[in-house]
């Protein structure tokens, strides 16, 4: 059962948001800036945050964008696995950090992110799916994996509603940082 997202519950896991696709996703620039907006938000409200990277020798790093606002807590792990659930390492690190609340952001809706949330679905994750912080390289392709992970049980989520809900309300000491961000 869906709840609202708990600061105490939750994880942002960021997949595969690395350099050679900045120039075949679409509408890139929107997917890169949403994703940035999820990374200050989760550094200010001290959210753990898990980056996947999909062979980074080939793929290159995770686009800076994102890595200059990241927390040094941050925990990067590269992968081969298309689904970061089948990448040990990744799985455990999800595992250790016992948030029942996973925030999804990432590449590509169709291929990674899908094979992941399917995994996370299964193991009885709740997933938010950060949908303008996710991508593929068509619209066609976005639209087909949201679709599927919506059908399996992913909740729809956003930037604004993910970050105003783990706010919780105005008086949190975040509040105005929060909101400068989303303006």
């Amino acid at each position: 059962m869906a709840i609202l997202l708990d600061p105490n519950q939750a994880l942002l896991l960021i997949i595969d948001i690395q350099e050679k696709f900045r120039s075949v996703i679409w509408q890139s620039q929107e997917m890169i800036e949403s994703a940035q907006r999820m990374v200050q938000g989760c550094s200010l409200l001290n959210i753990p945050i898990l980056i996947s990277e999909q062979y980074p020798q080939g793929l290159g790093p995770t686009m800076p964008e994102l890595t200059a606002h990241l927390p040094e807590t941050a925990l990067f792990i590269e992968k081969t696995a298309f689904g970061c659930y089948g990448e040990p390492r990744i799985q455990e690190a999800i595992e250790r950090f016992n948030r029942p609340q996973i925030l999804v952001c990432g590449l590509e809706a169709h291929i990674c992110v899908n094979q992941t949330v399917v995994r996370l679905l299964e193991e009885d994750y709740q997933v938010y799916l950060i949908e303008e912080a996710i991508g593929a390289r068509t619209e066609t392709n976005y639209r087909l994996g949201l679709k599927k992970l919506y059908q399996l049980g992913a909740i729809s989520s956003g930037v604004e509603m993910a970050l105003f809900e783990l706010l919780g309300g105005s008086g949190h000491p975040q509040f105005k940082a929060i909101q400068r961000l989303i303006k």
